[in-house]
């Protein structure tokens, strides 16, 4: 099936030869993205943007003792500073407001909203009410992920996320969370990635806390589910109007031939790094294929605790860049065979729109409860230079339109979704790779903090005026 749904151009705007300008970013008549109730909007995450990791009473998170250590962050890049959106927010709320982004996905960092014996921090408190309050008033629909990686270090030192009590304080956060900000959010995501979290967190050090151990990470990822499982009620109660919901990244395997055991290494891909979390969720069980993968690391599972976590939701967040090229390893589990001539990101991932449409109708086959989805990260980060004031990201723009066909083509095949949040709003921390890959539709200079709105953002806008243009 062609990823047809935007004809997009790599340049600005020429005139074509009846004198009107070509249009370079705008789906045929029959694409789902011209429904006035599908959600576009932004997205970005709190320690990779608001820096003033040392102002009114926060604390230090997992993220500012990892990256301070050498040779974990590239360039020993941090989050001290990041794109100075703690004291730049109402700039950046005028700007996201500029391009007619509709809906804003933000996280709260735990860290600035809570002391370490559990109580609250007005000052951290009061950024976020500010925060959302202005985003309620430019008429932005909110979306608040409680955790986005930032866990309160001094959490981590009691075992961070493979200590059940971090379930338990998470809960209380968002409890805090949902009686002070309620009626300014219109969904709450629980948790970003929580495969990120528990696998590059715990599983192999990628990511901190930096802990790289197989029954780490299945311990780890039982908590956060049962930290989210725990919330949910919590946020029902005190916030009864809004939904909630999670975000989970997803990952497209796929078989290097059609040997039966490359076949398998493909499916024992996916189950780790889709089912582990989705079948919790969503079934209430732990796949027992992901145990075929990773013998040995059954986690400690108590009584009631496969039911709280699948406490039903009102949608699944749903983060996709990449598919990844797998073969039989031989023993029980698959190994990376990258495919050679493809199109590749900064990241060097496989750009691969398709792997984002098959598994949303795979996930609406396997899973009869499966809830709306909204595709809360989706974007690609490439090397993108300020040229007389402009940036023409041509890259992101060909990458953007062909995944957001992708999704118009999992509409039409029977999957509810309802939005769609670019990532990212502006460049930002990238985590372990620091501040090199660039995944914003708005440049960041990070010596002066200038913003400049890319190419791609520039298009995104004028399709949303044309959309809200319409009768």
């Amino acid at each position: 099936m062609a990823n047809d749904a935007f004809a997009v151009s790599d340049a600005r705007p020429s005139a074509v030869s009846n004198g009107a300008l070509a249009d370079p970013f705008s789906p045929p008549a029959d694409s789902s993205l011209w429904r006035k109730n599908f959600l576009l909007g932004a997205a970005t995450a709190s320690y990779q943007i608001e820096g003033a990791v040392n102002e009114d009473g926060r604390l230090p998170s997992i993220w500012d003792t990892f990256s301070a250590k050498p040779g974990k962050v590239l360039a020993g890049d941090t989050g001290a500073v990041a794109c100075d959106h703690y004291h730049r927010w109402e700039a950046d709320i005028e700007l996201l407001a500029s391009l007619g982004l509709e809906g804003y996905r933000l996280s709260i960092a735990w860290p600035r909203v809570m002391d370490a014996a559990g109580l609250p921090n007005r000052k951290g408190l009061d950024f976020y009410k500010r925060l959302l309050n202005r985003l309620k008033e430019k008429g932005i629909t909110t979306s608040v992920t409680l955790y986005h990686w930032d866990l309160p270090q001094h959490l981590e030192d009691r075992g961070g996320w493979l200590n059940r009590d971090t379930a338990y304080r998470f809960a209380d956060y968002a409890d805090l969370m949902s009686r002070e900000l309620a009626g300014t959010v219109d969904a709450w995501a629980t948790l970003n990635e929580p495969w990120c979290s528990a696998y590059l967190g715990y599983g192999n050090g990628h990511h901190a806390p930096g802990l790289a151990d197989g029954r780490f990470a299945t311990q780890a990822m039982h908590h956060l589910l049962l930290a989210h499982g725990l919330a949910i009620p919590v946020l029902r109660a005190n916030d009864p109007a809004s939904q909630k919901g999670i975000v989970a990244n997803i990952g497209r395997g796929t078989a290097n031939s059609d040997s039966a055991a490359d076949q398998r290494a493909a499916h024992l891909f996916e189950v780790q790094h889709n089912a582990w979390i989705l079948d919790p969720l969503l079934k209430g069980a732990y796949p027992q294929d992901l145990f075929e993968l990773w013998p040995g690391t059954e986690p400690l599972v108590l009584d009631g605790d496969m039911q709280t976590i699948s406490a039903p939701l009102d949608f699944l967040g749903i983060n996709y860049y990449f598919r990844t090229n797998v073969a039989s390893d031989g023993a029980h589990g698959f190994r990376d065979v990258p495919l050679e001539g493809v199109e590749r990101t900064q990241m060097g991932w496989e750009v691969h729109p398709d792997g984002l449409r098959d598994l949303l109708i795979g996930f609406n086959r396997t899973y009869r409860n499966l809830p709306p989805i909204y595709i809360t990260e989706n974007g690609m980060a490439s090397d993108d230079k300020v040229i007389d004031g402009h940036v023409d990201d041509a890259q992101r723009i060909s990458f953007l339109k062909r995944h957001l066909a992708a999704v118009d083509q999992a509409i039409k095949a029977g999957v509810d979704i309802r939005g769609y949040f670019l990532w990212s709003l502006m460049d930002n921390f990238e985590w372990a790779f620091g501040y090199e890959r660039r995944f914003g539709v708005v440049h960041v200079d990070y010596s002066t903090q200038k913003r400049t709105v890319k190419r791609s953002a520039e298009l995104v806008a004028k399709f949303l005026k044309e959309r809200k243009a319409q009768a």
